[in-house]
């Protein structure tokens, strides 16, 4: 027959909950334990003022210094220089020269520097052309007078003008012809075949002197 305690003498009814309350208290303890500091009061504790032995110490106001003075500024100097300068030379004169009524001044003569002589250039234009003696008239008439028709220009029917250039010496003679313009059939070579047979021209001039001159000329070939 087992034996029967009662409700209130039972012990272990309440052990959990005082092991709880023991832990509670001793962990309480433990954080106490480490929170817990102890200050000791030394010599340097005592923050009190400190006696001020020091002496008023003054302001010293600023001092301004003036600034420094500005360089001196040279002035320009203007110089007077005159329109007309008079140049003073000395002039020696020998006054122990005897003039009597006999002595005779030479005469101070200028001679003139001789001009330089042009070299022969050919002028294109002058202030008078050379031309043939008597005018173109002549020349015309010397033209039938002499000009033959080319027989092959005449079987080929050929006509017009034959334009020639040659020059005109200071001589009048005719040098270096040349045709500028042909029409053929033998009657560039008759045209130049007059010209040079032609008689001695009369020379260009220009400022009054003979001078070269270089010419064109038309030679008209028309059958009838």
């Amino acid at each position: 027959m087992e034996a029967k305690k009662t409700p209130k003498a039972d012990v272990n009814k309440r052990s959990t909950m005082f092991i709880m309350v023991g832990l509670i208290v001793s962990l309480g303890i433990t954080l106490m334990a480490f929170e817990y500091k102890k200050y000791d009061e030394g010599e340097l504790m005592d923050l009190g003022m400190a006696d001020d032995d020091f002496e008023e110490l003054t302001e010293i106001p600023p001092t301004e210094q003036p600034p420094p003075p500005p360089p001196p500024v040279k002035q320009p100097q203007i110089i007077e220089i005159p329109d007309e300068e008079e140049i003073e030379e000395e002039i020696e004169i020998d006054l122990d020269v005897e003039i009597t009524e006999e002595t005779e001044v030479e005469e101070i003569v200028f001679e003139e520097e001789p001009e330089e002589e042009e070299a022969d250039k050919v002028f294109l234009i002058v202030e008078e052309d050379a031309e043939f003696p008597g005018g173109m008239g002549e020349w015309n008439k010397f033209l039938r007078k002499n000009l033959k028709y080319p027989r092959q220009a005449k079987r080929m029917g050929i006509e017009g003008n034959v334009y020639l250039s040659f020059i005109v010496g200071k001589d009048g003679g005719i040098y270096d012809i040349s045709v500028s313009r042909s029409i053929g059939g033998g009657c560039d070579e008759e045209a130049v075949r007059v010209l040079k047979a032609s008689p001695k021209w009369k020379p260009g001039k220009q400022r009054g002197k003979a001078v070269i001159q270089r010419m064109n000329l038309r030679v008209v070939f028309r059958l009838k």
